[in-house]
């Protein structure tokens, strides 16, 4: 998110920003529904230390041409804390403009940031057995990213506000159960051919297809204020699909289960209890999680990431939306923003591609 740097309220300044950004930086860079949003993306890489090298570098570089060139900071969290609605202002592109011409008031909302990781996928049979694969992990994904505690200058009783806030949108949420391309083709397709949507990118998912691309993109995570958080998180995401791509075995958890734990994820974090079936019970994410990394271990052997992967350890430990409750208690709502901002490029390497 964009910010004042004397206010550190929501700067709606996206077009001025991406305009002074030199072109190094400019091909990482682009616009979201809110003139208030940019979205910073790294390149394709096999491993994840590899982007968090670049996302080190990216991160301060942005900030450094903000600073220096419009007075501006940049922040990442799920919300920002302290917006209101009437502050917000939509992007003028002509893509953007058509989800704010077809979602309303829904598009003027306050802002919402979140992480995409991408992984690649061979072919579209692979795809779809790890998007329903996917399906179980996703609530688990929502927990461990938590990091939107505060909406409209209130703590909201969620670790991650910005789940229920985009809920409001359509064609969201856990996806269903496809069990094979075929089906999937033609779930999506009656929606593509009769312009209902433009293109599979409307369809907002917690996890999708980006078949121009070739991945699946899991989006349910809040963005990450920490560079080593996105890293950990990309980590998890990577080895989970790697392990739904290599297993053959498929998965069908009920759809309303899947609802309840994506509801008590959003509402306590990493904190949550969730509902399993066989038995039936209620067991804590921290238990789920660390039988997932556990099952992760060998596959980020393989990928290289294992000390990112270790990493989600330490976000457990220190959760976004427990830090920043934390923060709020100690040195007041006001001032969270610019804690936001200063974890953003904390620990970072330095701008070098600023001027490039």
């Amino acid at each position: 998110m964009l910010l004042d740097e004397r206010t550190r309220a929501i700067a709606n300044r996206i077009e001025e920003a991406l305009a002074v950004l030199p072109p190094a930086l400019a091909q990482h860079a682009s616009a979201e529904t809110h003139a208030c949003v940019v979205e910073l993306k790294t390149a394709p890489h096999a491993a994840v230390p590899e982007l968090a090298a670049e996302l080190s570098a990216l991160r301060p570089a942005l900030d450094h041409v903000m600073r220096d060139e419009l007075g501006l900071s940049v922040a990442a969290a799920g919300t920002h804390p302290l917006a209101i609605r009437s502050q917000v202002g939509v992007t003028g592109d002509l893509r953007h403009h058509k989800v704010a011409q077809t979602m309303g008031a829904l598009a003027h909302r306050e802002p919402t940031m979140a992480l995409h990781v991408h992984v690649a996928i061979p072919d579209g049979d692979t795809a779809v057995r790890v998007l329903d694969r996917l399906r179980d992990d996703l609530p688990l994904l929502l927990a461990v990213s938590a990091n939107s505690p505060f909406w409209r200058r209130s703590d909201s009783g969620f670790a991650s506000m910005r789940s229920p806030i985009f809920s409001m949108f359509p064609r969201v949420g856990i996806p269903r159960h496809f069990g094979g391309y075929g089906d999937y083709v033609n779930a999506v397709d009656p929606l593509l051919r009769s312009c209902a949507i433009p293109d599979p990118g409307f369809l907002w998912w917690d996890a999708r297809l980006q078949p121009p691309l070739g991945t699946v993109e899991v989006r349910i995570m809040d963005a990450q204020s920490r560079v080593a958080d996105t890293a950990a998180l990309a980590a998890l995401v990577q080895c989970r699909v790697c392990r739904h791509a290599q297993d053959g075995r498929t998965a069908d958890a009920g759809q309303d289960l899947l609802a309840e734990n994506r509801f008590l994820a959003a509402r306590d974090g990493i904190y949550a209890d969730f509902v399993e079936v066989s038995p039936p019970r209620m067991r804590s994410a921290v238990d789920r999680l660390a039988e997932v990394v556990e099952e992760c271990r060998p596959v980020a052997a393989e990928l290289g990431c294992p000390a990112e992967l270790e990493a989600v350890a330490a976000l457990v430990a220190s959760p976004g939306h427990a830090r920043q409750r934390a923060f709020a208690r100690a040195g007041g709502l006001a001032g969270l923003p610019a804690r936001l901002a200063d974890e953003f490029v904390a620990g970072a390497a330095a701008p070098t591609l600023a001027r490039s």
